[in-house]
């Protein structure tokens, strides 16, 4: 499961990660950044390639085929391959959708405790997602995409069963290759991140509000577990 997430690093850190592992020289002015606290129909920092070069831009959060459809946040990525309206866009239209942390909440009787989940090394990684196209009634094309999930590891099993399917650049680059349309060779990176390089920690109820955006709701209130 992955309902809300964070791309909390500048414009600069950002561009010189995507520099150096995707040859990306320029970030588009409309990417705003830092971002703290994400949330479904809001815009995910995207990356996508043509086979030729990566490209970066926005996607709105939330996958639907046309305007009053259901929105899907998440798709499970041991079914995505035999759900018809899935099947296209997990063979075609892949993307990677940057973070650099997501948040989930623990639920104790009627207290839910939020928790941010990031790598112990603190840098930018990316979630398995795809993304869809329909036209609006106005006549606008509009762009959704989804992120994939998985089986949690023993980290995340602490807090909730599902976790999002997490890549690592050369893992990246495999999923975002056009060329690659056969399911086997994609399912393999569809994995269980190594709990071994990940952390989480508590987090401020702010969190629970999607209007909540400043800084405060990235920050630790108890130390690592």
């Amino acid at each position: 499961m992955c309902g809300r997430l964070s791309i909390a690093v500048s414009k600069q850190d950002l561009a010189k990660y995507l520099q150096d592992n995707f040859d990306i020289e320029v970030i588009p002015e409309e990417i705003e950044l830092p971002k703290f606290n994400i949330a479904p129909s809001e815009d995910l920092v995207s990356l996508v390639s043509d086979g030729v070069k990566y490209r970066i831009g926005l996607i709105k959060w939330g996958f639907k085929t046309f305007e009053e459809g259901n929105v899907l946040i998440n798709a499970r990525s041991e079914t995505v391959e035999s759900l018809k309206s899935f099947k296209k866009s997990f063979l075609e239209r892949r993307c990677i959708i940057l973070t650099d942390g997501f948040f989930e909440w623990e639920r104790s009787t009627s207290v839910k405790t939020p928790y941010r989940f990031v790598l112990k090394n603190r840098k930018v990684f990316g979630f398995a997602g795809f993304w869809t196209m329909f036209i609006d009634k106005a006549g606008i094309k509009q762009y959704t995409a989804t992120i994939l999930t998985t089986k949690a590891n023993n980290l995340m099993a602490s807090i909730h069963d599902r976790m999002p399917v997490i890549l690592d650049e050369d893992k990246m680059k495999i999923w975002l290759d056009p060329k690659i349309r056969n399911s086997e060779i994609l399912k393999r990176v569809l994995v269980p991140y190594s709990e071994d390089e990940m952390d989480l920690y508590e987090v401020s109820v702010k969190v629970n509000s999607p209007k909540n955006k400043d800084e405060e709701v990235i920050r630790p209130i108890k130390k690592s577990i």
